[in-house]
């Protein structure tokens, strides 16, 4: 894959950033969820009128896709050309009228869902015809449903790829390698992203093809991992940072009362993004570095060696990080096709209630501090706040 020289960290693009005090990068982590991605969009639109601006995006599948059109534009568009991308993916405009009801709700869900199967998305994905059980093996229409080649076009419209990679905010996306079956995130640090970059994370078997990316081809990211926080907290580089991860599936959920619900959950539970296991992770591995530290710091200085030196000048630069998770709420009337269901009025729902929970997210403003170094790490849920 083609390679770019390491830079200096993006700077903030905005006066109108509102991070406070040691607050030293704003990441946005973007986990996958299809047609939920239009609740990311709420969160952005959110973020941006209270004057919060993203530095790093880190984000897989359609986070990828949503977080390479904010990185790609100039902020006075990014916005703008997000709304536009959502408007033109729902833009098959067969809307049903829905009696009030969960099961007429549903049963209206349930035929846009069945359009999006029989005929695509525009501007997003097409019918991969004869199909893969007519076509011959080995040749790329064997492997997938549907053909993604409209998204290439998608993305070209959308995002300026030299300010994505060239920009103020630090890119990345994850996808995995069909043939090694490795994790891989391509960062605009270390290569120069392109639409097949993002492709390849938002390539999600068997419905979407693999991805060439140079020699190798990959799927989407979401089937190792659907969310790409850990790259975000090992590569903060010593940063105090605030990151709002925004995830599309739940972990916490409902018992299924019907087979569409039992369909739905187990999508919840296979593609949440254990955000809590990750950040419990690394809260354990700083508790011992800061112990570390301390019994360095208690040795006389005439008695350290350099290596002993070199990591305490490293241990004190460990990053304190705030996390604040928004996590899409599945409505009762919702069911197995809530990913791929990708009507005009739905993607209005999930943007509005992006909006509204991190409209909430930000009223209480004793999230938005970043904790001390006695803590590290701090995770806050604005569904669950007593946790």
């Amino acid at each position: 894959m083609d390679t770019v020289p390491p830079r200096p960290a993006p700077t903030v693009d905005s006066g109108r950033d509102a991070r406070g005090p040691r607050r030293d990068r704003v990441a946005l982590v973007l986990q996958g969820g299809g047609a939920l991605g239009a609740y990311q969009g709420g969160v952005f639109q959110a973020l941006e009128a209270g004057g919060i601006v993203p530095d790093w995006i880190a984000a897989v599948s359609i986070g990828a896709i949503n977080g390479a059109i904010i990185a790609g534009n100039p902020p006075e568009r990014r916005l703008e050309r997000l709304r536009s991308f959502w408007e033109l993916i729902t833009a098959r405009r067969v809307e049903w009228p829905v009696l009030d009801g969960d099961t007429a709700h549903r049963i209206a869900i349930n035929v846009s869902a069945a359009g999006s199967i029989l005929f695509g998305q525009p501007g997003f994905f097409k019918p991969n015809l004869p199909g893969p059980w007519l076509s011959p093996r080995g040749s790329k229409q064997a492997t997938a449903y549907y053909d993604t080649s409209p998204l290439r076009e998608t993305l070209l419209h959308f995002v300026d790829f030299d300010l994505l990679n060239d920009g103020p905010i630090r890119f990345a996306v994850s996808a995995v390698n069909v043939a090694s079956g490795n994790f891989a995130f391509f960062d605009n640090r270390s290569t120069r992203i392109l639409p097949e970059h993002i492709m390849a994370s938002a390539a999600l078997p068997p419905g979407f093809p693999m991805v060439q990316v140079g020699t190798d081809y990959f799927w989407d990211g979401g089937t190792v991992s659907n969310t790409p926080l850990s790259h975000v907290l090992t590569t903060i580089e010593g940063a105090d940072a605030l990151v709002f991860q925004v995830d599309l599936f739940s972990a916490s959920g409902r018992l299924p009362r019907d087979i569409q619900e039992v369909s739905a959950r187990q999508k919840e539970i296979q593609y949440s993004s254990r955000t809590r296991m990750v950040t419990d992770a690394f809260k354990s591995q700083y508790t011992l570095r800061s112990r570390i530290r301390q019994l360095l710091e208690r040795l006389p200085a005439d008695q350290r060696t350099e290596e002993d030196r070199l990591q305490l000048e490293a241990l004190r630069e460990l990053p304190e990080v705030s996390i604040l998770q928004l996590i899409y709420q599945q409505a009762a009337y919702e069911g197995d096709s809530q990913d791929y269901e990708f009507s005009r009025r739905s993607m209005n729902d999930h943007w509005e209630s992006g909006r509204r929970d991190t409209r909430l997210t930000l009223e209480r403003k004793d999230w938005l501090k970043i904790p001390g170094p006695e803590t590290a790490i701090v995770s806050h849920d604005i569904h669950r706040p007593d946790e």
